[in-house]
């Protein structure tokens, strides 16, 4: 993985550093969590050992994401802290891993995403959020339209299990194959017209 770099001042610039690790400092304001989910935990051992079953053990729960005051930009932005278990989505049961004041972070840059078919609709009224809205999160929590994955060594004890960043490349599949279909047919049609209705002036 590369290594770190300081969270960008101006904004523009993250649009070019997705899955970039950058590093910050500040505190969370652990008042306005929001929580994506359902959400399972990433767990590379895990998967490696369930790869090929019918069934797996996959636990279901949520990611926290808490709004987080960087001391030296000034701003507010929005980390997911990781995983934690349905049961202990109620920030009561894990008061402990509640962290209190500056601590330093690493965490991957993430951009907005947009809904994808089937994925329900973000219920803001219920703090349900199934895909990243940057804009609509950074207004309820009065942060930034900013986000980073925390890494797994922001962990603490009783709280979110961090490093919860799941790698998707954009896929340009179905581009590609409309693209070329449309080559071939474009010169199926010209080889046609050129050598089999034998057209005057060609």
């Amino acid at each position: 993985m590369a290594e770190p770099v300081p969270l960008p001042a101006d904004p523009v610039e993250l649009k070019s550093l997705e899955y970039r690790p950058v590093q910050v400092r500040g505190h969370f304001d652990h008042s306005k969590e929001l929580y994506m989910m359902p959400r399972s935990m990433v767990d590379p051992a895990r998967e490696a050992r369930e790869a090929g079953r019918l069934s797996s053990s996959v636990q279901s729960g949520a990611y926290v994401v808490t709004p987080f005051h960087c001391t030296d930009l000034g701003v507010t932005i929005l980390v997911n802290r990781g995983f934690v278990p349905k049961k202990k989505v109620n920030p009561d049961t894990r008061q402990k891993g509640q962290i209190e004041g500056e601590v330093d972070l690493v965490g991957m840059v993430r951009l907005a995403e947009t809904r994808k078919p089937f994925v329900p609709e973000n219920n803001p009224e219920r703090n349900h959020w199934h895909y990243r809205d940057l804009e609509a999160m950074a207004k309820l929590t009065g942060a930034d339209p900013i986000f980073i994955d925390a890494d797994f060594r922001s962990t603490v004890p009783g709280g979110p299990i961090g490093g919860q960043t799941r790698v998707t490349l954009r896929n340009e599949h179905l581009q590609y194959i409309i693209t070329w279909y449309g080559l071939c047919a474009a010169t199926s049609y010209l080889w046609f017209k050129k050598f089999v209705r034998r057209t005057p002036g060609l």
